[in-house]
C-alpha cells in the first residue's frame, strides 16, 4: 500500500467510523508504523483541511462534523507515476504556449499539487528536468490565443482579420472552429470559413484581431476533418493529389527511415542502403522545402513536376552563389 492509498484509507476509516479511532488501530489497518500513521494525520489536516479532531477521554481521532457538514477528499486520486504525467503534460502544455487552457487547468493543478505534497514528490523536479527547444516558433498574441481556445471550446463562430502571409492581405473572415493545431512549433487554427465556404488552416501567429461570436459554430465529424486537414502532408492539406517518390542516400537513410513524415507513407531500404520513400501530398510547398534541407542526400525520382521544381530552386540558389559578388 503506497503512501496515497493510506490517504485515502484512513479517510474512508474516519468517514465511517461512529466512534473515536485509537492510534492503534489505524497502524493495524493501514499496516503502518506510528510515525506513518502521525504524518497521516498531520498531512490531512495541513494539506485538506480535514476536520480531524482527537478526543483523549475515548484516545482516538474523529472528523468533527457535527455542524452536519460532510467532508471529503479532492475527488482526484492517482498514483505517483499518474500524478508526475499529469504534471508532466500540464509542463509541457505550459512551454509550449503559455496561458493555454489557464483558467480550466489552474482548479485540477492546485489539487494535483496538494496530493504531490502529500506524496513527497517534487514539482519543481519537472519544470527543472523538462525541457522543450522551440527552435521555429513565432510568436503568438495571447490575447488571440486565448480567442480563439475559447470559441473553440464553447463552440462558438469567431470573427477573425486574417494576414496572410502569402499575398500580404489583411481580410476579415468568419469562422466555425473545429481544432487547435500544434504543427512544428506553431499553432494553427482549423476551422471552416464562411467567406470561402470551405475547410481552412489559419496560422494563430497571422490573426490581428479577433472576437467570439453569438452564433453556435458548424460541426463537422471527426472522419471528415481527419480526410481534409490529416490525409495530406504538413500543414497543407486537402486530398493528396500526387504521391512523392524521394530516393535518400545511404548515409541519410540512417536517419530518414526512422522518421515519419506523413501517416500513410511507404518506405522500403534498399539492398545498397539507400532509402525510398513515398509520400502523398495535395499542395508541394513544405514538401519542397524538406527535400531542400537534405541537399545531395536525396533525389526527387517522381512525380516529374515536383522534380523540376526541385531542379528550380537548386538552380535558383547556384545562380546567386555564382554571381562573383560577396556581399557585406
Amino acid at each position: 500500500m503506497d503512501h496515497l492509498q493510506r490517504i485515502y484509507k484512513s479517510h474512508q476509516i474516519f468517514s465511517s467510523a461512529r466512534y473515536p479511532i485509537s492510534r492503534r488501530v489505524l497502524e493495524e489497518k493501514l499496516e503502518c508504523s506510528t510515525a506513518t500513521v502521525k504524518r497521516m494525520i498531520d498531512e490531512l489536516r495541513l494539506y485538506f483541511n480535514a476536520p480531524l479532531q482527537y478526543d483523549r477521554e475515548r484516545n482516538g481521532y474523529f472528523y468533527d462534523t457535527r455542524q452536519g457538514e460532510v467532508f471529503e477528499l479532492p475527488g482526484l486520486w492517482f498514483n505517483a507515476n499518474e500524478l508526475y504525467a499529469l504534471l508532466t503534460v500540464q509542463q509541457l502544455l505550459e512551454q509550449t504556449q503559455p496561458g493555454l487552457l489557464d483558467d480550466h487547468l489552474k482548479p485540477i493543478k492546485n489539487r494535483l499539487e496538494k496530493i504531490l505534497a502529500t506524496a513527497q514528490l517534487n514539482k519543481g523536479e519537472i519544470a527543472k528536468r523538462i525541457r522543450i527547444l522551440r527552435m521555429t516558433a513565432r510568436n503568438t498574441s495571447s490575447e488571440h490565443f486565448q480567442s480563439v481556445a475559447s470559441a473553440l471550446l464553447q463552440r462558438k463562430r469567431l470573427h477573425i482579420h486574417y494576414h496572410s502571409r502569402s499575398n500580404d492581405q489583411t481580410s476579415q473572415r468568419e469562422v466555425s472552429p473545429q481544432r487547435l493545431t500544434h504543427y512544428r512549433d506553431n499553432w494553427y487554427l482549423d476551422a471552416y470559413c464562411h467567406k470561402r465556404n470551405a475547410l481552412r488552416s489559419f496560422a494563430v501567429d497571422r490573426i490581428r484581431a479577433s472576437w467570439p461570436l453569438d452564433q453556435a459554430a458548424l460541426e463537422f465529424d471527426d472522419a471528415e476533418l481527419d480526410a481534409h486537414f490529416a490525409s495530406s502532408y504538413g500543414i497543407f492539406a486537402g486530398q493528396p493529389k500526387e504521391i512523392a517518390v524521394l530516393l535518400f542516400s545511404a548515409e541519410r537513410a540512417r536517419w530518414v527511415a526512422d522518421e515519419q513524415w506523413h501517416p500513410q507513407q511507404q518506405g522500403k531500404l534498399l539492398p545498397d542502403g539507400s532509402y525510398e520513400l513515398r509520400i502523398p501530398y495535395a499542395d508541394s510547398k513544405e514538401l519542397v522545402m524538406d527535400i531542400l534541407k537534405h541537399g545531395d542526400g536525396v533525389e526527387v525520382l517522381e512525380p516529374a513536376a515536383l522534380r523540376q521544381e526541385v531542379i528550380k530552386r537548386l538552380q535558383a540558389a547556384m545562380e546567386k552563389y555564382s554571381e562573383g559578388k560577396v556581399r557585406f
